[in-house]
């Protein structure tokens, strides 16, 4: 822990800079430097984020006491840059502002305290030395509000009742026939502070502290408290930040944007946020304060002229009128807009980002209060970082690590219409499995999916969780819907797969697949009924909410071509249909990692003909249904390889139990038994005997491929000679066979020896050859372990990260969500294991296995094909691994290849 706990800065001097952001948090880092560049700042101290952690360590009183002489002696530094105001002296008052101020940027999620400082006697003298008793008691009002908010817990009593003060000030604006705050008068601010201070001493019991001092500690310790408030935590979690960072505190002498007609607030972006256009924009309000801009109390005003027309039109203003009403800050401050546009350019350029910049007018003086990295769209994200490279303000490295990978989904999937989410009313919540917008009408049967979507209905399939067997109703609905499951489910992983949104794990519905209906929040639905998903935040809406298409500009291409300059590990794609390949090819995948056969078996009489080889009585049986399948095998497999013209395609064999394919619903087993000459009896007995206690851990993957080679000899067979048609074409063609779930390398060596007899058999068949690979997916502990040992006849090794996490860990998948939160919350996890890859226990297995094997095998080829290999800290383990690629879902596709660049170029 370092010695020193409080930092000052003031009068273009600072004792700490931009660097120390973990210190110094990102608002003190940045108050620091734009004081060492000569940026006006009204001066202060900021308190190291150890100290937060300090406070939750050893409590409050212990933490005061070792901070106290610093704070106290900062405090002094602070009164010698204003030169005359003094902290805690009523005859000439110094007032600051409590901010806090992570090192990472988390907007809005903490306290803050404006003009600290104030009691009865104090303003009476603000009043008296600004000549504005208005702007002294408005000042003074605010204080008490906040701190009685912040500090003393004046919250309303439950999420459905107002703030108490907005209570008190409705009513004194109801009172006097006024809209706005700044209507109510000197006397009205006044009896507003009396009123406040009688609420506070009404619900908490104590007087409002008129001590400076004591106000200061209630202030500093509120915001150490906010860094654990819900929204804070939240907020944390979706940003992956880490709960032992802390935030800093930062005191600041007071400057005033409420102090008349000559004074104003804003907040302002030195690109446009949202689109990336290199253009100055903001907004502003005057005779405010900060809190005042964001509020929505007031209608802000627009910085630029053209920012301020570009609004109007949007409003369908008059420029008369907007010019009236409206002016923007270029036109009603110009000397304060000049030095701030000048100030906006200048921290850009220092920062080499763009920047969201907070800033005071007080009676016609410019003040900076913070300057951070701007928030901003995936668009915008991606077009700064490309301009900024062209103009050459970033190298090429750092232009790619400016990318935040995740927030691509942004430019690869529809998304709603901002302005409609805003009016639309959230039903439930549940997980964002797979990104986008989806609207449409309910149904809760794939066939019904099928059967509406051919009537050109758009479809939202409603599940309370999904299984193969929905493949088709997936594949035709805007979007899934599931009460149950987790990210990596099978309703998310396939719906990814698929581009299709997807909300996940909605535990709060409420399915009845008799009556069709699904309760959220106390409404029901009906079958039929209009619904919208949004995969990107897990909200589930009310009836239908516009989307429109996502924009993606030559930027993102620009972008994907520099980060295949850098990386060192190729990224394949997660693909089951020629579709999937192509849609995949398009976004840049390089060849597939993983197609699963499975998912060809699913529709029309693909489904039938697997269920006839599964129910046959003996081999001759089977055989005679796998013919059936040969061909429709072959013809998907003609398709993908097609699509993949010049790279590897990893064909895995037949994986998931048996049971997942034939029907468990009476009306359809009475179907089969017709259609199969059997009784009723039979079919049903057939299907029973399928059912196991732990089919994730049965009869499945090369057990089923070893116990019945005939299966594995048709795929084989399906795979060589869809490789020799094509090839036949002209198209090149690298098929690599996978066989899944070997524990131990007999397993392989069955395998092996079958697919090897098959291909010689299409040889001579055909006259014809062509190279292949066989190689097994690590899934299984066991397989990890021993990979050296397997790497004598694997050609490759694919992790399959998804089981390797579940056997790893002992955690089922599919039920893990009714604990993995809590443990999370308790801290007992970080994240969820299967949708980050666990590097200490998974990833020890993984890398002992690709040591192993590449110690048998130097020039082993390696790789990932678990939902882990779209994750961007996921894949950057894979990198310091050594693999040759990560595959994932298509469209993780280009997430994947920036951060394989970025783990690179770090």
């Amino acid at each position: 822990m370092s010695t020193k706990n409080v930092y000052s800065f003031g009068n273009k001097t600072a004792e700490g800079d931009g660097k120390m952001r973990d210190l110094l948090g990102g608002k003190g880092a940045n108050l620091a430097e734009m004081n060492l560049i000569g940026i006006p700042v009204p001066p202060g101290f900021t308190i190291t984020t150890e100290m937060c952690n300090e406070y939750y360590r050893i409590g409050q009183d212990a933490v005061v006491q070792l901070i106290k002489p610093e704070v106290e002696a900062a405090m002094k530094q602070v009164e010698d840059a204003v030169a005359g105001p003094k902290f805690g002296d009523n005859t000439n008052p110094l007032l600051v502002s409590v901010r806090s101020g992570a090192r990472a940027s988390m907007p809005g999620m903490m306290d803050t305290i404006l003009n600290l400082g104030l009691n009865d006697a104090a303003v009476e003298t603000l009043a008296a030395k600004s000549g504005n008793p208005r702007f002294a008691w408005d000042s003074y009002r605010r204080f008490v509000q906040m701190y009685g908010d912040v500090v003393l817990g004046m919250k309303p009593v439950s999420k459905e009742d107002e703030d108490p003060f907005e209570v008190i000030i409705h009513k004194a604006k109801h009172d006097k026939g006024i809209v706005n705050d700044t209507d109510l008068t000197t006397e009205d601010l006044r009896e507003l502070v009396v009123k406040f201070k009688a609420a506070v001493k009404e619900n908490t019991g104590k007087d409002f502290p008129t001590d400076p001092w004591e106000q200061l500690w209630g202030a500093v310790m509120a915001v150490f408290d906010s860094w654990m408030n819900e929204r804070a935590i939240l907020y944390r979690k979706l940003n992956k930040i880490p709960a032992e960072w802390g935030t800093a505190v930062n005191v600041q002498a007071m400057v005033f944007g409420n102090m008349g007609n000559n004074s104003a607030t804003g907040v302002a972006f030195t690109r446009d946020a949202s689109t990336g256009e290199d253009l100055f924009n903001g907004e502003y309000l005057i005779n405010a304060q900060g809190e005042d801009v964001v509020a929505g109390i007031r209608t802000p005003q627009q910085i630029t002229i053209e920012g301020s027309r570009r609004w109007a039109a949007l409003q369908n203003i008059s420029e008369d009128v907007r010019k009236e009403q409206y002016p923007s800050l270029e036109e009603a401050m110009p000397a304060a807009y000049a030095e701030l546009n000048e100030i906006q350019q200048k921290l850009e350029n220092h920062s080499a980002d763009m920047q969201d910049i907070e800033f005071t007018i007080q009676d016609g003086k410019l003040w900076l209060l913070q300057t951070r990295n701007g928030k901003r769209t995936g668009a915008a994200m991606v077009r700064i970082a490309n301009e900024m490279l062209k103009e050459g303000m970033i190298d090429e490295k750092t232009a790619l690590l400016r990318i935040e990978p995740q927030k691509l989904d942004e430019l690869l999937h529809p998304i709603f219409d901002p302005k409609a989410v805003k009016s639309a009313k959230v039903m439930a919540k549940g997980l964002p499995a797979s990104p986008g917008a989806a609207t449409g009408r309910i149904v809760f049967f794939a066939d019904d999916a099928e059967e509406w979507a051919e009537k050109r209905e758009k479809v939202i399939l409603v599940r309370i969780e999904t299984s193969p067997e929905d493949l088709r109703g997936m594949h035709v609905a805007q979007g899934i819907l599931t009460a149950r499951g987790g990210m990596t489910s099978h309703a998310a992983v396939v719906a990814r797969g698929m581009g299709k949104c997807c909300v996940s794990g909605a535990g709060e519905i409420k399915i009845d697949y008799k009556a069709r209906t699904i309760t959220m929040r106390g409404t029901t639905y009906n079958e039929g009924d209009w619904i919208s998903l949004n995969g990107s935040t897990g909200d589930v809406y009310d009836g239908k909410v516009n989307t429109k298409d996502a924009e993606v500009s030559g930027d993102f291409a620009e972008i994907m071509t520099l980060a295949d300059k850098y990386t060192k590990m190729d990224v394949r794609t997660n693909a089951d249909t020629p579709n999937d390949a192509r849609v995949a090819r398009g976004f840049g995948a390089k060849g597939i990692g993983l197609c699963r056969t499975e998912h060809m078996f699913f529709e029309g009489v693909r489904i039938k003909a697997m269920r006839e080889m599964i129910l046959s009585k003996d081999e001759a049986g089977r055989r005679e249904a796998l013919k059936k399948l040969l061909p429709m095998q072959r013809g998907d497999f003609e398709g993908i390889f097609e699509a993949m013209d010049g790279f590897g395609v990893t064909i895995r064999l037949l994986d998931p139990p048996l049971h997942e394919f034939v029907p468990h619903q009476l009306a359809t087993q009475k179907e089969l038994a017709t259609e199969m000459g059997l009784t009723l009896d039979e079919v049903v007995a057939a299907c029973n005997s399928l059912e196991e206690f732990n089919p994730m851990l049965g009869h499945r993957g090369c057990r089923l491929g070893n116990t019945y080679p005939e299966i594995t000899e048709m795929q084989a067979r399906a795979i060589i000679e869809a490789a020799l048609n094509v090839q036949e074409k002209g198209i090149d063609v690298h098929p690599e066979i996978m066989v899944p779930l070997v524990g131990v390398i007999e397993e392989l060596k069955l395998q092996a020896q079958i697919i090897n007899e098959t291909a010689e058999k299409v040889f001579a068949e055909r006259g014809k050859r062509i190279a292949y690979k066989i190689g097994t997916m690590i899934e299984v502990p066991r397989a990890a372990v021993t990979a050296g040992k397997i790497a004598e006849v694997a050609e490759f090794f694919s992790f399959g990260t998804n089981d390797l996490t579940q056997m790893t860990f002992g955690y089922s998948r599919d039920d893990a969500g009714k604990f993995l939160k809590v443990y999370q919350d308790l801290g007992i996890l970080k994240n969820d294991p299967f949708e980050v890859l666990d590097q200490e226990g998974v990833g020890g297995l993984m890398r002992q296995a690709v040591a192993g094997g590449r110690a048998t095998k130097p020039e082993l080829k390696v790789g990932i094909c678990g939902e882990h290999g779209g994750e961007p800290s996921s894949v950057e383990f894979c990198h310091t691994l050594g693999m040759n690629y990560v595959s994932c879902s298509p469209f993780r596709v280009p997430i994947a290849r920036i951060a394989a660049a970025q783990a690179a170029v770090r």
